[in-house]
């Protein structure tokens, strides 16, 4: 277990600006190679090469490529969290409806810089213990947030604010994760209109 954890772990944490930098330049580096040549063929040498430093400064860094995939996945997990935090800081809508659109656009914006990387990290991250506990997270807290807001809202409707939470942020999750990901690539304001119709229906409908 503890070697396992240790392997999927950063092998140096930067203190200054310019070890920071390098490590921003690999985890960069490394989201153009895994999209690009895919996870396989992703190998550290192309990654330290794109990067433009030397193999032995990448593993000061990152012990493989599996560690430094793990954190382009924390990174992106917290991305969304920031771009929701952001949103919701500015106010929520009034309308069920607008509620929905702003959390169902705020997840699809977070997932379409580079499909090809999403394909990556959906199919070849490590579960890592600290990106599971991550993620777990994430989703308790969404699911909190969403609770409390169906409990005031006058519009919904359903008789369980709490099954009701989980269903909404695990089917924006894995619905926009499956979706935008997918090699066809779909329309995107018709798949952000059908899944906010979807779901406000579902919330609004009386039991």
């Amino acid at each position: 277990m503890t070697s396992d954890k240790r392997r999927l772990q950063p092998r140096k944490q930067p203190r200054q600006v310019r070890a920071e930098l390098t490590r921003q330049r690999i985890l960069t580096a490394a989201a153009h190679v895994f999209a690009e040549h895919g996870y396989a063929a992703g190998t550290t040498n192309r990654i330290a090469e794109r990067a433009r430093i030397s193999i032995g400064s990448l593993y000061q860094y990152y012990p493989n490529k599996d560690a430094i995939l793990v954190e382009l996945v924390a990174r992106h997990l917290d991305a969304g969290v920031a771009a929701l935090a952001r949103r919701e800081e500015n106010g929520l809508p009034d309308s069920l409806e607008e509620i929905v659109r702003l959390y169902v656009r705020t997840a699809i914006e977070n997932h379409l810089d580079d499909p090809q990387l999403l394909r990556v990290m959906i199919e070849h991250a490590p579960r890592s213990l600290a990106l599971l506990e991550k993620v777990a997270r994430f989703e308790q807290e969404r699911v909190a947030y969403m609770r409390e807001l169906f409990d005031r809202h006058p519009e919904v409707r359903v008789g369980d604010s709490e099954t009701a939470a989980r269903l909404v942020v695990s089917t924006v999750e894995l619905v926009v994760h499956q979706l935008t990901a997918a090699p066809d690539p779909i329309d995107i304001p018709r798949f952000e209109n059908e899944l906010v119709a979807m779901l406000t229906r579902y919330l609004s409908a009386a039991g």
